[in-house]
C-alpha cells in the first residue's frame, strides 16, 4: 500500500538538520525499495497558493495557511500496512525537530477504472 509522509517543521529549525543526514536517509530508503518518490521543498516564502471560486482564479503569495510548522518535503512510500509506514516515517530525519504526517494514498485512478469497467464505459488509463 502507498503512503505519503508529509514532512513538517519550523523553518527556523532547518539548520539543526544537516542536509547530509537527509540525503543519507533518502538513499537508504530508496535502496530498501520502500521509497517511490521524495523531495525537499524550497522555503515556504517561495509558495504561491492558487484558488478557483465561481470560475475565477485567485493567486496569493505565500503558503495556504499560517502555521508554526510548514510543509518542508515528502516521501511517497510503499509499506505493508500503517504500522510499517509509521516505522519508516519515524526514521525520517526531520521527525527529530518537526513532525511527519503519514497518510494512505487513495487509489482514485484504480477506482475510476474499476467503476468504468463494471459500467462498460471507456477505461481510464492508470
Amino acid at each position: 500500500m502507498k503512503y505519503l509522509c508529509l514532512v513538517y517543521l519550523d523553518e527556523n529549525r532547518l539548520h539543526e538538520l544537516p542536509d547530509e543526514d537527509c540525503v543519507e536517509y533518502d538513499a537508504s530508503i530508496r535502496e530498501s525499495g520502500h521509497c517511490i518518490a521524495s523531495e525537499a521543498l524550497q522555503s515556504v516564502q517561495t509558495a504561491t497558493t492558487v484558488r478557483v471560486r465561481n470560475g475565477k482564479m485567485s493567486i496569493t503569495d505565500g503558503p495556504f495557511a499560517e502555521t508554526k510548522e510548514q510543509l518542508a518535503g515528502f516521501y511517497m512510500i510503499e509499506a505493508r500496512d500503517l504500522n510499517e509506514a509509521i516505522q519508516i516515517a519515524s526514521k525520517i530525519p526531520p521527525a527529530r525537530v518537526g513532525s511527519i504526517e503519514v497518510r494512505p494514498v487513495r487509489p482514485i485512478r484504480e477506482a475510476v477504472a474499476l467503476a468504468a469497467s463494471r459500467n462498460g464505459t471507456v477505461e481510464v488509463a492508470p
